[in-house]
């Protein structure tokens, strides 16, 4: 059962991951305004959703899923800081939807994390 767990949540959160590229890559008004907000519009709206693409694609490898949930902990990480100086909770009157869905991806991706640690070359054998 456990398997099968992990197994879907890499999913959900690769999925969460690669169906919000649409937003950025296609310069939706709101991805537009959050990425002027905190400064980094385009090119960090690009090469975050580059980022979250390569992220999504690793969580769905069995062998690579940890680096795939180390990467969307950074980078949800990164989210989550600018929700709480630049952005605020609440964006465009989502009632604070991408907030709190970084909060669920951060916590899915440090499960997946913590439960494929012994897959990290070098360190996962010592472990």
């Amino acid at each position: 059962m456990k398997k099968y767990s992990i197994l879907i949540i890499r999913i959900v959160v690769a999925v969460i991951l690669i169906q919000t590229l649409r937003f950025k890559l296609t310069a939706h008004p709101d991805s537009v305004y959050i990425f002027t907000k905190v400064g980094l519009e385009p090119v960090g709206r690009i090469g975050i959703a580059i980022v979250e693409l390569i992220a999504g694609i690793l969580l769905l490898i069995k062998r690579t899923a940890w680096l795939g949930a180390g990467i969307t902990i950074g980078v949800i990480s990164g989210a989550i800081v600018m929700h709480l100086t630049d952005l605020g909770i609440e964006v465009n009157g989502d009632g604070g939807a991408l907030f709190f869905t970084a909060i669920v991806i951060l916590i899915l991706s440090s499960i997946i994390l913590f439960t494929q640690r012994k897959l990290i070359p070098i360190i996962g054998d010592k472990l």
